[in-house]
């Protein structure tokens, strides 16, 4: 069993290096009618909205299987994202159209980038990482 002072050790170190990760590749992909700092601001919440759910909800929902987790929070993450992206910037200016299929793949990007290097950590140093 993970003590709480792990847990939220773990929860704000993977928060913080997943925001490093992927602000900047939404800061330098996301379409030209984003102001740069809508851009700054996307890196930050849309991880701060499914950090928590990916880390302590659904591995609690998902005992036992990594691949069968890793499978629901990849998926989930991406579309999630996209979904408040839409609906908080692309939205406003009407239907989806070419920029707001490039800010979705831009977010999906994003994800795979601090997925793999998140991978890449949990190979590495597995005895830094929580491991259930």
């Amino acid at each position: 069993m993970v003590s709480a002072h792990e847990l939220v050790r773990s929860f704000v170190i993977g928060y913080t290096l997943s925001v490093l990760i992927e602000a900047p590749v939404l800061v330098l992909g996301l379409s030209p009618r984003h102001s740069l700092r809508c851009r700054l601001f996307a890196g930050i919440w849309l991880t701060a909205c499914t950090y928590p759910i990916v880390c302590l909800v659904l591995p609690n929902l998902m005992p036992g299987s990594r691949s069968v987790y890793l499978a629901a929070t990849e998926t989930f993450a991406p579309v999630a994202e996209c979904f408040l992206f839409w609906a908080a910037f692309v939205q406003p200016h009407g239907p989806v159209d070419r920029p707001a299929l490039r800010d979705f793949a831009v977010i999906t990007l994003a994800n795979l980038a601090s997925f793999l290097a998140g991978e890449l950590w949990y190979v590495l140093a597995p005895q830094a990482t929580l491991r259930a």
